[in-house]
Parts: C-alpha cells; sequence; structure tokens
C-alpha cells in the first residue's frame, strides 16, 4: 500500500535559519579579522609591520581571536548544513562537511604562526639576546607563513562547495540557482591559491575571490531570510 508521509518542514526551517546565522557571525567575524591584518600588516616591510602591532597589539590580538571564532561558526554552520541536507545523501553531505572540517583544522592550526609573530615583538627578557631588526624579521617571516597557511586552507574551503552546491541542488526545498552558483563558487574559489602560489602578482586573484564570496554570501542571506520552501508530501512504499 501508499503511505504518505509529511516532510519535516518545520524542522528544515529552523535548522535552515540556524545554519543561516551561523554562516552571518561567520562573515563578520572574519571581516573583523581581515581588518585588523590588513590595518596592521604591511607586505615586505618588517620593521613597520613591527611597529603598527606593537602599538596596536589589542586590535591584532582582536583580530586573532575573531579569526578563532570565525573558525568555529563556519564549521558549526557547515554541521547545521549536514543535519539540513543529510537526507538527501548522508555519504555527500558527509563530504562536505569532513572537507570544511580540514580546511577549518589548518586554519586554527595557521593562527599559531600569526601569535609567533606577537610573542617575538612582546618585548619579552628572554628575547634580549636578539636584535630588534633581528626580532621584526623573524616576526614578519611567521606572518608571511601564516598567509601561506591561510591559502593552504583555501583548497578546502573551495573543494567543500561543489558537494554542498549538488545538494542543494538536488534538495528541492532550496533554489536551484543557489546551488549552480556554489558549484561555479567551488572552481572560481580554487582559482585564489592556485594564483597565490603560483602566479602570485596576477590581479585575476583578487577578483576571483570576490566573484567567490557571491554564492555564499546568497546562501546565507536565503537561508536567514526565506529558510527553506515547502515540498510536496513524501510518498513511501510500503509492502
Amino acid at each position: 500500500m501508499n503511505m504518505t508521509i509529511e516532510s519535516p518542514i518545520g524542522n528544515n526551517k529552523k535548522t535552515a535559519r540556524i545554519a543561516g546565522a551561523l554562516y552571518l557571525f561567520f562573515i563578520i567575524a572574519t571581516a573583523i579579522a581581515n581588518v585588523s591584518r590588513t590595518k596592521l600588516i604591511v607586505p615586505g616591510d618588517a620593521i613597520t609591520t613591527a611597529q603598527n602591532i606593537q602599538a596596536s597589539e589589542g586590535f591584532f590580538r582582536i583580530g586573532f581571536f575573531s579569526d578563532i571564532l570565525a573558525g568555529i561558526l563556519f564549521l558549526l554552520a557547515a554541521w547545521a548544513l549536514y543535519t539540513l541536507l543529510k537526507q538527501l545523501n548522508k555519504n555527500i553531505a558527509l563530504l562536505f562537511l569532513l572537507l570544511n572540517l580540514g580546511g577549518v583544522a589548518v586554519q586554527v592550526l595557521n593562527m599559531l604562526n600569526l601569535f609567533s609573530a606577537t610573542l617575538l615583538l612582546s618585548g619579552a627578557k628572554y628575547l634580549n639576546v636578539f636584535q630588534t631588526e633581528q626580532l621584526q624579521a623573524m616576526a614578519m617571516f611567521f606572518l608571511n607563513l601564516h598567509e601561506n597557511g591561510f591559502m593552504i586552507a583555501q583548497f578546502f574551503f573551495a573543494a567543500w562547495l561543489f558537494p554542498l552546491g549538488y545538494l542543494v541542488y538536488k534538495s528541492g526545498y532550496l533554489p536551484k540557482i543557489l546551488g549552480i552558483v556554489l558549484m561555479v563558487e567551488c572552481f572560481a574559489w580554487l582559482l585564489y591559491p592556485l594564483q597565490f602560489f603560483f602566479f602570485p602578482s596576477v590581479l585575476v586573484t583578487y577578483l576571483s575571490s570576490a566573484a567567490g564570496s557571491i554564492g555564499e554570501f546568497s546562501l546565507t542571506l536565503w537561508l536567514l531570510i526565506m529558510g527553506v520552501r515547502e515540498q510536496k508530501p513524501a510518498l513511501v512504499e510500503l509492502d
């Protein structure tokens, strides 16, 4: 016989809005972290960078903790999306969750490089064996190391978008166009770290990172404002 089972739309809407809220907070925390770095770090200028960090250490630390918070929020957002989409295909949902986890793990561990720069510029007595210029150069080395680690994490953050976009496209309760944009964004975002490592002077790097943000920002707004669309009741065959 045939039996009609109603889809849990109420729960899906709640989960979707939780995912959207977490994603939005992640975007805000990331923006704060990026502002703190770009305001204080001057590429290629170890002396000015060191002076900026020492003069605004509190601001630099706010950016540091915002980055860690962003990683936690991003992982929680991915978990909420996994909960929302795993009913479609649990293996594919688990794939995007693990890719997100990999990127977050790399990025959070990479924060040690950023914090190492502040330790070198802290003026602690045990650092007196080094000259000021040496400390500034080593601090710049760790900041550059952090930038490279950040770019490695972007490979994971690009890759997770394709399985996520595929499930969004197949879901039926999220707009197909969002799924398409996310899958395309996977390749646009992948250009970001590839160009950094192979063609660091190419301007398209910045265009690819900007284009790569469109899909995620659109998904965030849709989840937060619209939630999910209602589906027709699922039809389950029972013997």
